[in-house]
């Protein structure tokens, strides 16, 4: 094993989603129809190898039941202020002893943790 390459993000409307996460700052990877006439959308943050994917095929997956994605921020300061002027919701920066973290909620509910040291 290498490492994690793709990571499912389960959602109701996938271009809805599509466009939260292209306003987030993530990069359009592939879209493509799909079975069931779905579409695979395939989304990376820029210079990561790993990508996710938005899915509404997974009955065992609800859309909104994603918890504990962290996303590695460099400056999770300027990232905030970033995703603000793209209007962004970020909710205030916790101080843990392992780093900062401050959470976006997608449009399904589906929440990630932007981290910084």
């Amino acid at each position: 094993m290498k490492g994690f390459e793709i990571i499912s993000i389960p959602v109701t409307n996938q271009q809805a989603a599509k466009e939260f996460y292209l306003k987030m700052g993530f990069k359009l990877i592939v879209e493509a129809p799909y079975e069931g006439g779905a579409n695979w959308i395939q989304l990376g943050i820029p210079g990561s190898e790993t990508s996710i994917t938005l899915v509404n095929w997974f009955p065992q997956m609800p859309a909104g039941s994603v918890r504990g994605l962290v996303i590695k921020c460099d400056d999770l300061d300027k990232d905030i202020e970033e995703m603000a002027t793209r209007g962004i919701v970020v909710k205030p920066a916790d101080k843990t002893p392992w780093g900062r973290f401050a959470s976006v909620v997608d449009p399904d509910g589906n929440v990630l943790s932007l981290h910084g040291r």
